[in-house]
């Protein structure tokens, strides 16, 4: 891997794991247009995912601590509270990923026609959140939480945006804006941090001929995906809270089409 492609895929890892766009959708695509496979790696994978994770805490991480430090006082309080109402958000794509990641996987090949299909959904999705308007939301139910977690696990079909629908779900069932926000990208750390763990797992399981490093494109995908990561979180949340995912939506509907069209062409 060459400089040129680690700056490419940080970015795009950046930009994909927090715009409601579906990175797992723009990759399969990617794939179809250029005709071949797009392989940076396992451990560059694994950097990257990394990177955007640690993005997350770095813009959350007011709230990361207070939520630390109120569950080591080891008494019933709000912290206490989201802490759990994030763990049952977690179960939906736990049982998906145990039970159904053989069926997942087989997804994940080429099927232009699906991805197109899935990105019209996330367009419809997103859409729905114009028509929710200035109406005042609440905080995160623990119902709320599962059926938030319900749209997350959904979310592994490419094509379908992680951050779009789980936030989308939370504003169309009566969330706060701000709060939707949070509770999306906060949910999603442990998911995250629990893949990485994985895929650095098979890394070293592999023959030592295998891990092949190559220290500066590491590096540069890490820091490219990290700052990308970091502007997009942050863009991410004043467009919620501004009511403008319909935006993405348009580009949504525009490249689902394509890829439609594409597939059945």
């Amino acid at each position: 891997m060459d400089i040129i492609d680690a700056i490419i895929l940080g970015i795009i890892q950046g930009l994909t794991e927090f715009l409601p766009v579906s990175s797992s959708g723009h990759l399969e695509l990617g794939k179809a247009i250029l005709g071949k496979e797009i392989q940076a790696g396992l451990l560059f994978s694994v950097i990257l995912h990394a990177a955007t994770a640690l993005s997350t805490i770095v813009v959350f991480w007011k709230d990361i601590v207070d939520i630390f430090k109120d569950l080591f006082k080891f008494e019933w309080n709000e912290s206490v509270e989201f802490a759990i109402k994030i763990a049952i958000s977690m179960v939906p794509v736990f049982i998906v990923g145990v039970f159904f990641n053989d069926a997942i996987e087989a997804l994940f090949e080429g099927k232009v026609l699906l991805v197109g299909s899935m990105l019209l959904v996330t367009g419809v999705l997103l859409m729905l959140t114009h028509f929710y308007g200035d109406k005042k939301g609440t905080e995160v139910s623990y119902k709320q939480s599962f059926i938030i977690g319900v749209a997350q696990a959904i979310a592994v079909l490419p094509g379908i945006s992680r951050s779009g629908s789980t936030i989308a779900t939370a504003l169309l069932i009566g969330v706060d804006k701000a709060k939707a926000a949070r509770f999306s990208f906060l949910m999603v750390l442990a998911p995250i941090f629990g893949a990485t763990l994985l895929e650095l797992k098979d890394y070293f399981e592999l023959e030592a001929t295998e891990q092949s490093v190559d220290l500066k494109s590491l590096g540069i995908g890490f820091v490219c995906a990290f700052l990308t990561g970091l502007a997009a979180c942050t863009w991410m949340i004043k467009l919620v809270k501004n009511g403008k995912l319909s935006y993405f939506a348009i580009y949504c509907f525009i490249v689902g089409t394509i890829a439609v069209i594409f597939a059945l062409a």
